[in-house]
């Protein structure tokens, strides 16, 4: 799930950081360039003045241990997210997978704090609502970039409300919780992730764009190579299109 809380969007561009950049300053899926510019200057400012000095405070005085039981509950929750977008993409396979490990986790790992399911061979493949509109043939639409959140697509945008609704933190009624929670996984996010900034190159906004969108890509297909939907139909009538604005 993505929040709509200021720690977000900083956090989301970080993960993009260990994937490879085309090298390309311009992306034919990126018609809005100038505004997602701006907003992404407001998204780093935040991050730098913000969000990372806090994470690498929490990285320094909690002990691995205890930031790999955060992440561990964090992940177990969103397990039950990609159940139920793994059913609408009648992936069964991983409906199951997902569904073992839920149960596994949140009874033999201490409520999702340790993993003994990935030890079990129940790997993490993690689905979101976008996903799942790109396996119902529905196109990416342009590159955006929202504020407070980060890197995304039309298409991503618009599958954000269903996100949220399948994450259990959104139903912890009292605010303080719910806002501090969100907070924490965020905040342990970023942190896991200081070490991986040294490897983006060059202009950092075309590097994390490129990146988003090859991952996503990737996700939709679940590895498999092909058109993106932008460039085939809808937005991409506009376009052209070459695999080569995706190749490493």
């Amino acid at each position: 799930m993505k929040s709509i809380h200021w720690v977000g969007g900083a956090c989301v561009a970080a993960a993009l950081s260990g994937c490879a950049s085309t090298g390309e300053e311009s992306n034919p899926q990126d018609p809005w360039e100038g505004f997602n510019r701006g907003v992404y200057q407001f998204n780093d400012t935040l991050d730098r003045y913000a969000l990372k000095p806090i994470a690498q405070g929490y990285d320094t005085i909690t002990p691995d241990p205890v930031q790999d039981g955060v992440g561990n509950f964090f992940s177990n929750l969103g397990e039950i997210r990609t159940v139920f977008n793994s059913v609408l993409q009648w992936e069964w396979g991983n409906a199951g997978v997902a569904s073992g490990r839920f149960l596994v986790n949140t009874v033999l790992g201490v409520g999702g704090v340790l993993d003994p399911a990935t030890r079990m061979g129940l790997d993490e493949n993690e689905e979101d609502f976008g996903q799942t509109l790109g396996v119902w043939g529905v196109g990416s639409g342009p590159y955006l970039v929202l504020p407070i959140l980060g890197p995304s697509t039309v298409r991503d945008t618009s599958g954000l409300p269903v996100d949220m609704y399948t994450y259990p933190v959104t139903y912890v009624e009292d605010d303080k919780w719910r806002y501090g929670l969100t907070f924490l996984r965020y905040v342990d996010l970023r942190a896991s992730l200081l070490d991986q900034e040294t490897l983006i190159q060059g202009d950092r906004y075309s590097f994390i764009r490129d990146a988003y969108l090859q991952r996503r890509q990737f996700e939709v297909t679940n590895g498999a190579a092909g058109e993106d939907p932008f460039a085939s139909g809808g937005f991409g009538d506009d376009f052209e299109y070459s695999e080569d604005d995706f190749a490493e």
